[in-house]
C-alpha cells in the first residue's frame, strides 16, 4: 500500500529485457536507507518487489502481465522514474490509498500553465472513465492527484510547482503515456453495484421463469 506522495526520482541504470518481461536496476538514494529484500517499491506507480540492492541501486523484476499493461516497457537507459516505499504505519498519510496496481495507460492530450499551476488533460481508457468523479483521487505514474474535470474520454488534473519539480510528471510532454490507477474505493463501489444489479437481474429472471412454468404469467 502506498500514498502517492513520491519520495524521490530514480533513474534506470541497467535493464535486461525479453519479449514480455524485464529486470530493472534503478539508481536511488533516500529510499535505500531502510530497504530489505522483498520490500515493495512503487516505480512510476507500479508495485514491484526488491530482489537485490546495494548502497546506491536496487533491482526489480517485471512480469509479463505488468510489462504488457503498464508504461514500464517503454523505459530505457537513463529514464527517470517516480519512487515511493510502501506506506509506514507510523507516518502521516498525505495522499490517498494507492495499491500500485495499474488499471490502464493514459495519454497526455494537453498541458497548459495557468498562474502557478500546470493543467493536464489525460485520455483515459473508455472502460475506466466511469470510475472518475470531480474532486476524486487518481494516481498518475504513482503520484496522488485530484481530478478537476471529467469529460467523456479524459480527465483534467493540476500540478503545483512542488509536485511538478519532485516527480517525473514535470518533464512529461503532450503525447506521452502515463500509468493510471483509479481510486480503489471507486473500484470497490462499482464492483459492489455491478454484483447487486446482476443479482437483481438473476432474481427477476428466475422469478419470471418460475411464474411462467407454473401458469402465473403470460
Amino acid at each position: 500500500m502506498f500514498t502517492g506522495i513520491i519520495e524521490e526520482i530514480g533513474s534506470i541504470e541497467r535493464m535486461k529485457k525479453s519479449s514480455s518481461s524485464m529486470e530493472l536496476t534503478i539508481a536511488a538514494s533516500s529510499i535505500l536507507e531502510d530497504v530489505h529484500i522483498g520490500d515493495s517499491i512503487s516505480v512510476n506507480g507500479v508495485c514491484l518487489t526488491v530482489t537485490s540492492f546495494n548502497s546506491r541501486q536496487f533491482q526489480v523484476d517485471v512480469m509479463p502481465e505488468t510489462f504488457e499493461g503498464t508504461t514500464l516497457k517503454t523505459l530505457s537507459y537513463g529514464s527517470k522514474v517516480n519512487l515511493e516505499r510502501a506506506m509506514a504505519a507510523n507516518g502521516r498519510f498525505g495522499g490517498h490509498f494507492v495499491n500500485g496496481h495499474v488499471d490502464g495507460i493514459g495519454k497526455i492530450l494537453r498541458i497548459e500553465k495557468v498562474e502557478n499551476a500546470w493543467y493536464m488533460d489525460i485520455a483515459i481508457p473508455e472502460e475506466q472513465i466511469h470510475l472518475f468523479i470531480m474532486k476524486g483521487s487518481v494516481a498518475i505514474d504513482g503520484t496522488s492527484l485530484t481530478v478537476f474535470d471529467v469529460k467523456h474520454h479524459s480527465i483534467t488534473i493540476s500540478l503545483i510547482p512542488q509536485t511538478r519539480g519532485d516527480t517525473v510528471l514535470g518533464s512529461k510532454k503532450v503525447g506521452d503515456s502515463v500509468n493510471i490507477e483509479c481510486d480503489v474505493m471507486a473500484k470497490y463501489f462499482h464492483r459492489f453495484y455491478e454484483a447487486k444489479e446482476q443479482s437483481k437481474s438473476n432474481s427477476n429472471s428466475l422469478s419470471y421463469e418460475f411464474l411462467s412454468q407454473n401458469g402465473f404469467a403470460d
